[in-house]
């Protein structure tokens, strides 16, 4: 029986886009390329995940890979990549449509030390039932071992919960830990109706 929703954050609930912070503080294309390769792309993003560094240490190490002259916009793109995570349409609605189904709600998210701070553009964290950052458990998604980390956090059984992200990867690692998944696609409605069975 179904009794739990956890949803995953970026593009769930929070839209997640770099190509917004890149666009706004580079100058050039060639800025944005290599900025976008070497801190979005670069080791630095998942170690912040992991919570092995946080945000503004990315700059020390990132910089070394990107030259002299890109330095301000890369850190510019460092402190404010999180002007993108503004909340995706329809969210917060559902999220009321599974609280007032009666539906324990969840949320279990790859991110950075900065989570806590954008993450009330959605809601207080105190909101839900219990939500879980990657950064603070040094553990990310899809590795089975934050899923029944967070299972034995909040005593919850992995069959009665349905988790929900826009990562395939991340379904999969929730279904080897017993948790049936389903893929965001932007659209909630698919999602209702699995939760009205």
């Amino acid at each position: 029986m179904l009794k739990n929703i956890i949803l995953d954050m970026g593009n769930v609930l929070l839209r997640f886009d770099p190509e917004v912070s890149l666009n706004l503080y580079c100058k050039t294309e060639e800025a944005r390329n290599i900025i976008r390769k070497e801190l979005f792309e670069g080791p630095e993003w998942i170690q912040g995940d992991y919570g092995t560094i946080t945000n503004e240490e990315r700059f020390e190490p990132v910089s070394r890979r990107v030259p002299k002259e890109y330095h301000k916009e890369l850190y510019q793109c460092i402190m404010g990549w999180d002007i993108c995570m503004e909340p995706i349409p329809g969210a917060m609605e559902f999220c009321e449509y599974v609280k007032k189904s009666g539906y324990g709600i969840y949320v279990l998210s790859n991110a950075d030390n900065t989570f806590h701070d954008y993450f009330p553009r959605f809601a207080p964290e105190a909101w839900f039932d219990g939500v879980m950052v990657s950064s603070d458990v040094h553990m990310i998604k899809p590795d089975i071992k934050i899923y029944t980390h967070f299972l034995k956090t909040y005593c919850l059984r992995a069959e009665e919960c349905l988790f929900v992200d826009d990562r395939p990867e991340n379904i999969e690692g929730a279904k080897k830990a017993g948790i049936p998944g389903m893929i965001f696609t932007g659209d909630f409605q698919p999602i209702k109706k699995k939760i009205k069975i």
